[in-house]
């Protein structure tokens, strides 16, 4: 069995970033654990990191991503360009089944495992089984609701996301780099 499942969703909006996910990992069709710690803070909280997929996988790419971090000076895009080129390059790490999201207070980017560093048009990123629920919700709320924060938005879109995929569910961590 593999357990698998999460939504991950970064917003930028009004000058502020947020990234946030839920608690749920699944074992085929069974919840394993309600309440798993998907969203990390690094560098003394100035990133941010949420992690989707195989879990032994994501927490390598998490170490593998502060140890570029740590190499470039805390440098956002450039060390997540590193780790891409290695996860691309590398036989061993092109196995993982994971991918991450990661912020600073200037940029959100999407690294995945094929080599890509994706930012976001619309300021919004989602990984994970519910991240199409969460990016059209989010998309939605930055749209019509432009008063709110971007904290905000992170929260009510996981929330419209957990109400509506069987993988996402309430129990949020969400944070902002400092």
């Amino acid at each position: 069995m593999k357990i698998r499942s999460t939504t991950v969703l970064g917003v930028r909006h009004n000058g502020e970033i947020a990234l946030g996910a839920d608690g749920q990992a699944t074992m085929d069709k069974h919840v394993a654990k309600s309440n798993v710690r998907k969203v990390r803070k690094l560098q003394d909280g100035k990133v941010v990191t949420g992690f989707a997929g195989s879990t032994a996988d994501a927490f390598m790419l998490l170490d593998k991503f502060e140890e570029k971090l740590n190499g470039y000076g805390g440098q956002l895009r450039r060390a997540a360009i590193e780790l891409a080129k290695e996860w691309r390059k590398d036989q061993y790490l092109r196995k993982l089944e994971a991918m991450m999201v990661v912020c600073d207070k200037d940029e959100l980017l999407i690294i995945a495992g094929t080599g890509d560093v994706l930012e976001p048009d619309s300021d919004v990123a989602a990984i994970g089984s519910g991240a199409m629920y969460a990016q059209a919700a989010a998309l939605a709320l930055k749209k019509h609701a432009p008063h709110l924060t971007a904290r905000q938005m992170v929260e009510d879109a996981l929330h419209i996301a957990a109400d509506i995929c069987i993988y996402t569910n309430h129990n949020l961590m969400i944070e902002q780099p400092s």
